[in-house]
């Protein structure tokens, strides 16, 4: 009979996975993650989309809706016996594009520094390699190579 090493058990991978470095930031990037969605979303709704609405006339985007005609079936109605109308919401749609591109635009600000101090940690670590270097020693000039090979003819003779 083989003698088969033990597998762990599902509890203990689980266990390594969870504690390991990796899954743990994994972890914390996705909370602070949502959170600064929360935030970018924020300031896309109460601050940014203000602003714009006063350039368009004071236009609402939450507001920006196309209804559309209902082909087939009931019309929907709520409790009190009002018309629900089937609306396109493209004015909420804007808002979402314009979140999307801060939160792309920060991510991008973010990778981009994160980038650069790599670059400087790489060059620093280049120049302190090479400080640690020896430096090769000069080469000797011709009348040393020249009085080098008369000793070496003169230890022969």
């Amino acid at each position: 009979m083989r003698d088969e090493a033990k597998k762990p058990s599902l509890w203990e991978e689980f266990k390594t996975f969870a504690i390991k470095g990796n899954a743990m930031a994994l972890a914390v990037g996705t909370i602070i993650g949502a959170a600064f969605g929360t935030i970018t979303k924020s300031l896309t709704d109460d601050i940014i989309m203000p602003i714009v609405a006063i350039f368009m006339g004071g236009v609402d985007f939450s507001e920006m809706k196309l209804t559309l005609p209902r082909l087939f079936g009931e019309p929907v109605v709520d409790e009190a016996g009002n018309l629900i109308p089937n609306t396109l919401n493209y004015g909420n749609f804007l808002s979402a594009v314009i979140n999307f591109f801060i939160l792309a635009l920060v991510v991008f600000f973010l990778v981009r520094g994160l980038n650069k101090m790599a670059e400087v940690g790489k060059k620093k670590e280049a120049e302190e390699v090479k400080a640690e270097a020896p430096a090769e020693p000069p080469k000797p000039s011709n009348e040393e190579v020249l009085l080098s090979e008369i000793r070496d003819l003169l230890k022969e003779k």
